[in-house]
């Protein structure tokens, strides 16, 4: 560190570093982390919905299929999910780009973590919500369209806020599957300058930044669902 004050050339190098590599790291999170995110957020919600219902339902079958599912990506690492669908498949022939492969990866990721959040949710609605709902002759499909869900999403906010804040720092691993998300763009130019230090970094606080912003996102919502519950 000492060395930056003695040696301004070295100083001014960095410097001139951090600034080019600046915009190829935000590309990096607006074409390639940002849309990960939403894209794997939205399919892994829907996907928790359905599994969710299915761990509720008194089917058996669909309950063990979704307990087999939601134990399996749960004991397992998320790298090592990435690297089957990514490096394993093609050995039966089954090949997947990497930002499709990364995409079902963390959608099958969030869908598992995010079903335990729902299911927990609507399992804290009282059962007398649904009794209400079958006396007044609503249907199973009904009670959950209007009445059960839209309660269960109010108690989801906070744990699903956290699992999508989550998802941003974990696009990171895409990288180790070819997707030139930010983290893979660093990588790149730090192999290129062999400033590693300065380049992780720079994406360390460009992970950070974004994170904050969006739990100040998640504080407004949990305030406004608080001021809607209150009343």
């Amino acid at each position: 560190m000492s060395s930056l004050f003695t040696d301004p050339e070295r100083a001014e190098r960095l410097i001139d570093i951090a600034q080019s590599s600046l915009l190829p790291l935000l590309e990096g999170v607006i074409l390639y982390t940002i849309p990960l995110t939403l894209i794997s957020f939205a399919f892994g919600l829907a996907l928790a919905v359905l599994t969710a219902l299915a761990r509720i339902s008194t089917v058996k079958p669909l309950q063990i299929i979704a307990r087999i599912y939601v134990s399996a990506i749960r004991g397992t690492p998320l790298i090592v999910q990435l690297f089957i669908l990514f490096y394993g498949l093609p050995t039966l022939e089954i090949e997947i780009d990497p930002f499709p492969a990364a995409v079902i990866g963390f959608s099958l990721n969030v869908g598992a973590y995010a079903s335990e959040v729902i299911r927990a949710a609507i399992l804290s609605i009282p059962k007398g919500q649904w009794e209400a709902a079958d006396t007044i002759g609503m249907s199973y499909s009904q009670s959950l369209k209007r009445i059960i869900l839209p309660q269960a999403a109010r108690v989801s906010v906070p744990p699903l806020s956290n699992t999508f804040i989550s998802l941003v720092k974990d696009t990171s691993l895409a990288s180790l599957i070819l997707v030139t998300e930010m983290f893979r763009r660093a990588q790149e130019i730090a192999a290129r300058t062999y400033e590693f230090l300065l380049l992780y970094m720079e994406a360390a606080v460009i992970y950070w930044i974004l994170c904050f912003l969006l739990s100040l996102v998640q504080g407004r919502l949990e305030n406004r669902f608080d001021r809607y519950v209150s009343r």
